[in-house]
């Protein structure tokens, strides 16, 4: 019987583990920068798995006798995903807050197993959680040399050659040698040398450079080491640097070659340096530690003011959002048109979606794989359409679609949920899309004051679903990037249970947020709404202190059909006239003919 291809390599790399005498190896989706979306030379875990998403981390044990012999490791938004795309009978699934790779080790790895793991691809704090585990068993953790599964991958691609791209101060808003200025500062404050900035968009925020190494988040594969005199050490590959970089990054940023790296980190004997452990790889800390420099560990001195958007970046992310608009009603429009004809599929759908996008003159990438999800495919929160999985967008049905532009002033985001067919939704449906409507805008009409943090706005979208027995397993909110990556930290708006990050960070003016709630009926349909929204000021007369509210940056109609007006109060029908007013304000005037007709429609008042 012969083997499928998923099955005949996870069979070729046990014989790699069992060669190099390990009992086991851990494959999470990373790359060195421990980035969310990496390049296709990382994308070890899908080579292996076949499972597509954005996060998740696999276990193999070498003795494929075991039970469970490996484990795939993901969150509440791929509980279906990878049911489908992973074979349940090669891996155990696992979820996640609720128990983990290093708690699984320590569980099911065999008495005095050596765990093989790649210090490239994983944080300190993850090995010495894993370490700990596997030694109550007696077992060790070991850091390869070199990836086991790089040695197994025939065809496994090379890293991305492409040239480094200069981002214009002016649509940064903030000179790169203004921003190292900063560092500089925080650096001395606090009596430190150096810091290594490891995050692929941290690097490109500081040094306003961008890149297309890695698909759908404009940044380009380098480390900077950061002095507290203002200057840098650029760790980048020859072939990427242009006379253009070499002239926008000056003098005082010397650019080094990016497989002198660990080099560099070795020049740093006796000297102070600030190494962020969410951030930077296990083997980041280890070349230090054997540099004999002293380790500091602290926070990424730029995650705080890139996610602070200056007033130039704000700026942007509305002409973003103004060109985006003017694409998602386009779209909107066209499925109005087709979708009741029952012969557009989830693939075509995106591929037109994509189409009216790069119309826009403007677009330089999606900011993530449109997750277009018909019927039962939506009710997977981060769905990964496919030729196998496609769906026909079936007439009197609910289609979800999640998707985002990259654009050079700003990165968009936006989910809209619509009805397709001429016929009337369901009671059913049209009472979960409202509930899910008034969480949306119960978050974009939130006020708060200075000090409140995400996970402290997270009830408001929940509440309405929570009336009736219902919840969804994803935040409500992320951070997104100024032409950067679409979610970015440290803010978020979530649960603040289970060890989620970012949801105790305070939200401050400037800060770019989605606002997403939803909810998810398996196997018949997914319901889901975002907008994005900016921190801003309130000022109330006589006001107890600072005051935060939104402002709504996304601008698309929303589907008034799936709309129960009986559940809504009248602020919350307040709230719709307005927004749909502003929509038909701005975009309305970008269009003309029959779409501005429909628009028309969709924005009068309810």
């Amino acid at each position: 019987m012969l083997m499928n291809t998923h099955e005949a390599r996870l069979d070729a790399l046990r014989q790699e583990l069992k060669s190099r005498g390990l009992d086991g190896f851990v494959i999470p989706i990373s790359d060195e920068h421990m980035s969310e979306y990496v390049g296709a030379y990382a994308q070890r875990l899908a080579w292996l798995t076949g499972f597509g998403g954005s996060a998740g981390t696999a276990v193999v044990l070498t003795d494929p006798t075991l039970s469970p012999a490996a484990a795939m490791f993901v969150d509440g938004r791929y509980t279906l995903q990878v049911r489908e795309q992973v074979d349940g009978q090669f891996y155990a699934y696992e979820s996640v807050p609720q128990t983990s790779p290093a708690l699984w080790l320590g569980e099911n790895a065999p008495k005095g197993a050596r765990i093989g793991y790649d210090a490239w691809l994983h944080g300190s704090k993850w090995a010495e959680a894993a370490s700990a585990a596997l030694a109550r068993t007696g077992g060790t953790l070991v850091a390869v040399d070199g990836n086991p599964i790089d040695a197994v991958w025939a065809d496994q691609p090379a890293p991305s050659a492409d040239p480094a791209l200069v981002h214009d101060d002016a649509l940064a808003g903030e000179t790169g040698k203004a921003k190292r200025a900063a560092v500089s500062e925080w650096l001395t404050a606090r009596g430190l040398d150096a810091t290594v900035v490891s995050a692929l968009d941290s690097i490109a925020w500081l040094l306003n450079v961008r890149g297309t190494d890695v698909k759908r988040t404009p940044v380009t594969l380098s480390y900077v080491v950061a002095h507290a005199d203002g200057t840098a050490d650029f760790y980048i590959a020859d072939d990427k640097v242009t006379p253009q970089l070499r002239q926008h990054l000056g003098n005082a940023v010397r650019i080094q070659p990016r497989d002198a790296f660990v080099a560099g980190l070795g020049k740093l004997a006796g000297k102070r340096v600030a190494v962020d452990p969410d951030n930077a790889v296990a083997a980041v800390f280890e070349a230090l530690r054997t540099a004999g420099a002293t380790i500091v560990e602290a926070r990424d001195p730029t995650i705080l003011p890139k996610a602070v958007k200056n007033p130039v970046e704000q700026q942007g992310q509305r002409k973003a959002q103004a060109i985006d608009g003017v694409a998602v009603t386009r779209f909107l429009h066209w499925l109005s048109l087709e979708g009741p004809k029952g012969e557009v599929t989830e693939l075509s759908a995106a591929a037109k979606l994509l189409e009216f996008r790069q119309l826009c003159g403007d677009l330089r990438d999606l900011s993530f794989d449109t997750i277009s999800g018909a019927g039962p495919n939506g009710a997977s929160p981060h769905y990964s359409v496919s030729e196998d999985s496609s769906l026909t967008l079936a007439p009197e049905s609910v289609y979800l679609f999640d998707s985002g532009g990259q654009y050079p002033y700003g990165t968009t985001d936006i989910t809209r949920t619509v009805w397709i067919g001429n016929g009337k939704p369901f009671a059913e449906v049209k009472d979960r899309f409202t509930r899910v409507l008034k969480g949306t805008m119960a978050i974009d009409r939130a006020v708060f004051p200075k000090g409140t943090n995400g996970g402290q706005l997270d009830v408001l979208a929940r509440q309405f679903l929570w009336q009736v027995g219902l919840d969804y397993a994803h935040g409500t909110g992320h951070g997104v990037g100024s032409f950067l990556s679409v979610h970015e930290g440290p803010q978020r708006i979530g649960k603040p249970a289970g060890g989620q990050s970012g949801t105790s960070q305070e939200l401050l003016a400037g800060m770019i947020l989605s606002d997403e709630p939803g909810y998810y009926k398996a196997g018949e349909y997914g319901i889901r709404i975002e907008n994005l929204v900016l921190v801003e000021p309130r000022a109330f007369a006589g006001a107890d202190g600072e005051y935060f509210g939104f402002e709504t940056l996304t601008l698309a109609p929303i589907e008034r059909r799936l709309v129960d007006t009986g559940l809504l109060t009248r602020d919350e029908v307040t709230w719709w006239n307005a927004y749909h007013a502003k929509v038909l304000e701005v975009i309305g005037p970008q269009l003309d003919g029959d779409v501005k007709v429909w628009l028309e429609e969709q924005c009068r008042p309810l």
